[in-house]
């Protein structure tokens, strides 16, 4: 839960680096003006450059001490491998960040380092919940999902137009796209989540596990969608002929991202929880006719 709490406040530091336009505040990698060990002084995008790379050292350092912690305590196999991709993310994350300073913020570099940011910020939710003491102790209770297409597959979709939409933002926040992909994907989001949350609380709100993650999905989404009008409205609207970020704009889009990260990490959760707790009917027709058989 540290290590997820840390993540999200390092992507909230990121997204203050690219709002207030610091990204070559500090223009070398993997040092800091040509020292590793010297602390500059923390003025204009210094403070957010190298306040970013900071928690993200520490971020890499929990990291570690996670994946070793898990590799010699936990029983499951599937969750060492869990601990060790957690590594191996974050180590993809800090060389990318490297890169997007290196090669003067390329857009398809700046984006993929926002989606794997967000990658890792999800494995770190993901290890936070199967850690948890409900997760490993308790025998979940189990209902059929008879309609078409079943609520896991809604899950998968609503997590795939999501990751299209954290890309197509990354993409025009770091200046290699126009807005208006995003801005036309946000409606194909708010009605594939729309549908999923809304499927997962009529038909299986009676599960605590599948209800609360849904009716957290519902909120962020509206949530996330005000404050994109709002980052819209004070960076592309209003804000585009500014000289430098100013502070509503830098507000509305920091508060953008973040909200973003946590609704995604949400629908993750979602989906991980109908895959627990409601599993597709040919999964039920499948044991029957092994029953059958049997008898």
């Amino acid at each position: 839960m540290l290590t997820a709490s840390i993540t999200l406040f390092l992507i909230v530091a990121g997204a203050l680096v690219t709002s207030n336009d610091a990204g070559l505040s500090v223009p070398d990698w993997p040092t800091t003006f040509g020292s590793i060990y010297k602390m500059p002084h923390m003025v204009g995008g210094v403070r957010y450059e190298h306040g970013h790379r900071m928690v993200a050292e520490f971020v890499g350092l929990l990291t570690i001490v996670l994946a070793v912690w898990t590799w010699r305590r936990e029983r499951r196999r599937w969750m060492r491998i869990l601990g060790v991709a957690a590594l191996g993310t974050v180590i993809t994350q800090g060389i990318l960040g490297g890169l997007t300073v290196i090669f003067f913020l390329p857009a398809p570099i700046s984006s993929a380092h926002a989606a794997v940011a967000q990658t890792f910020f999800c494995i770190a939710v993901c290890i936070a919940m199967f850690t948890g003491k409900s997760f490993v102790e308790e025998a979940p209770p189990v209902e059929f999902d008879q309609r078409k297409p079943s609520l896991f597959t809604l899950t998968l979709l609503s997590i795939f137009v999501l990751y299209v939409q954290l890309i197509l933002g990354a993409m025009f926040r770091h200046k290699g796209m126009s807005w208006w992909p995003h801005v036309v994907n946000a409606v194909v989001v708010a009605f594939i989540l729309s549908w999923t949350a809304l499927r997962a609380v009529t038909r299986f709100g009676h599960i605590a596990e599948v209800r609360k993650p849904a009716l957290g999905v519902i909120g962020l989404m509206i949530g996330q969608l005000f404050l994109g009008f709002m980052a819209f409205l004070t960076r592309v609207a209003w804000g585009k002929e500014a000289a430098q970020p100013e502070l509503p704009m830098v507000a509305s889009t920091v508060a953008h991202v973040a909200v973003g990260s946590l609704l995604l990490a949400t629908t993750v959760v979602l989906a991980i929880q109908v895959w627990r707790h409601v599993p597709a009917a040919v999964e039920e027709r499948v044991r029957t006719g092994e029953r059958s058989l049997a008898t």
